[in-house]
């Protein structure tokens, strides 16, 4: 079941061990993704290339563009073409490759106590027939299709369960984009899952007081508590490894909300940098055509809203500070002869 469907920086390091770099509070985002645990050299030239993905920081800011709910586990009993995405837990009885050329592709048959399913994979046949195990057991997650009259999950998630039990996955599991390239280097949703428990291990300091410090906040105290906002590394935490809706809830505001904040501060920053570097001309006096065309001509009288905006119009035109306005209002409603009224 899909929870949510929302809405990536760096000079490359020398060649070097990570334990020789020095990952201060104030650089670490910048570090170069290779030397984050479980990428190195191969997979980072392939996040780099396939999603522009270079460090930490880039890496951090790749956010899920959806959510599924990974609580429930099905009965292949229970299934039919509509069921979408369910998980699974049973044993893979057997694989084959089947086809040639582009029609190439890998079939497992999984089965639990209550009927059997096909696994289809049409892409890296030769990786995954290498890794899958006959016989292993699985957790299986997927998009339930029908086929011929037969059941089928088509490119599903496996995980195996181990001695120790299978990694118990988050309530809300996030999904990240990704392409086949990555997909056949581990780097799928549960290789993204586990980069971003890697990176967090990195960013998480021992004294959760001091997260301000690994993550620094950057919006003023006084907005967060109006807005009832997290902290920066709270909602960077609860974007990507939410415990329940409410925190994936407040994490998006607050992700939503940093970023119009900061484009309308860029957008004010300009306006007064151009107020103070560009100098306009100065119309200090109304023109007679304005006196003649108001007074003898205009068939009827202004209301006080454009009296209003002609007003202010002719404030910014006798500044000399460049004007920058959008003139608003319903069909009919007299901008035009406010605008005609302002040229003269």
């Amino acid at each position: 079941m899909v929870i949510f469907q929302p809405c990536q920086f760096s000079l490359p390091l020398p060649r070097t061990t990570e334990r020789q770099l020095n990952l201060t509070m104030t650089t670490i985002l910048d570090t170069p993704i290779e030397y984050l645990k479980g990428v190195g050299t191969i997979k980072a030239g392939m996040l780099k290339k396939e999603l522009g993905i270079h460090t930490f920081g880039d890496l951090l800011m790749a956010f899920p563009y959806r959510y599924v709910d990974k609580t429930v586990f099905h009965k292949i009993g229970d299934l039919n073409d509509q069921s979408g995405e369910v998980q699974l837990k049973g044993i893979l009885r057997k694989i084959d490759v089947v086809g040639e050329g582009a029609k190439r592709r890998l079939i497992g048959r999984f089965r639990d106590e209550t009927g059997v399913i096909e696994l289809v994979w049409f892409r890296g046949v030769y990786w995954l027939e290498k890794q899958l195990k006959v016989a292993g057991e699985y957790v299986v997650f997927g998009r339930v299709n029908a086929f011929n009259n037969f059941l089928n999950i088509p490119h599903p998630e496996m995980e195996e369960v181990t001695p120790e039990g299978v990694q118990a996955a988050p309530t809300f599991a996030p999904v990240y984009s990704s392409t086949d390239k990555l997909n056949t280097k581990g780097l799928d949703a549960r290789g993204r899952r586990r980069l971003m428990e890697a990176l967090f291990e990195k960013l998480s300091p021992a004294d959760p007081e001091r997260s301000g410090q690994v993550l620094p906040e950057n919006l003023p105290d006084y907005l967060l508590q109006k807005m009832k906002f997290p902290s920066r590394y709270d909602a960077l935490r609860w974007i990507h490894f939410p415990k329940n809706q409410q925190e994936l809830d407040a994490a998006i505001n607050r992700l939503k909300f940093e970023e119009l904040f900061f484009l309308q501060m860029r957008l004010l920053q300009s306006k007064y940098r151009r107020k103070a570097s560009v100098k306009g001309h100065v119309f200090s006096k109304v023109g007679d055509y304005f006196h003649t065309f108001y007074k003898e001509k205009l068939p009827f009288e202004l209301t006080e809203a454009q009296k209003r905006v002609i007003r202010e119009i002719r404030q910014d035109t006798g500044s000399g500070i460049h004007m920058n306005r959008l003139l608003q209002g319903d069909v009919g409603s007299g901008k035009t002869v406010v605008a005609l009224l302002c040229m003269l």
